[in-house]
């Protein structure tokens, strides 16, 4: 089986699923997937139509496996599907402009930025480094920098959330 597939979504489903195990494999990079969430994940790449051993193997496996032996076999369904892990650099910026577009969608709110570690991420483009300039460390970081300026750095966040959505993509991955 070959990773060939349709990214925009509208092959089949094969293809959509390599797409979407694609986007795992990006967000699992990040951090953003936990372990025990993984075996579920192979279950409905399955169901798509992926099928390769450590898939169906992966598969079966309770959510309270062993976090090292899920990852590791994951890892290897995503190279028995010919997926490889992106840059792990890559992956944490795609999941910074989610973050962005959550914070505008109001899923989070601006001061829940700061329990990550966001602002550690190696920003590139001038949008993402504007967006990371302006989160803090830590919750406390909020108050102490800000103090009753609070409204106006959440404005400035959300500004800088649209203009990195709003740029242009920043190269493969999810």
């Amino acid at each position: 089986m070959t990773a060939e597939g349709n990214d925009t979504g509208t092959g089949t489903p094969m293809q959509n699923g390599l797409t979407s195990l694609r986007e795992v494999a990006c967000r699992y990079q990040a951090n953003e997937i936990r372990p025990e969430d993984l075996p579920m994940i192979a279950a409905e790449a399955l169901a798509t139509g992926l099928d390769t051993p450590t898939l169906c193997e992966l598969a079966g496996w309770p959510r309270n496996a062993d976090a090292r032996k899920i990852r590791n076999a994951f890892e290897q369904a995503l190279s028995e599907s010919e997926i490889e892990l992106p840059d792990p650099g890559l992956a944490r910026r795609h999941a910074l402009r989610r973050l962005a577009a959550r914070l505008i969608n109001g899923e989070i709110a601006p001061a829940d930025l700061a329990t990550d570690d966001w602002w550690e991420t190696e920003a590139e483009t001038a949008a993402e480094r504007s967006f990371v300039a302006l989160i803090p460390q830590c919750e406390c970081c909020i108050e102490y920098t800000l103090g009753l300026d609070q409204q106006t750095w959440a404005t400035q966040l959300r500004i800088a959330a649209l203009a990195l959505t709003s740029s242009p993509p920043i190269g493969p991955g999810c």
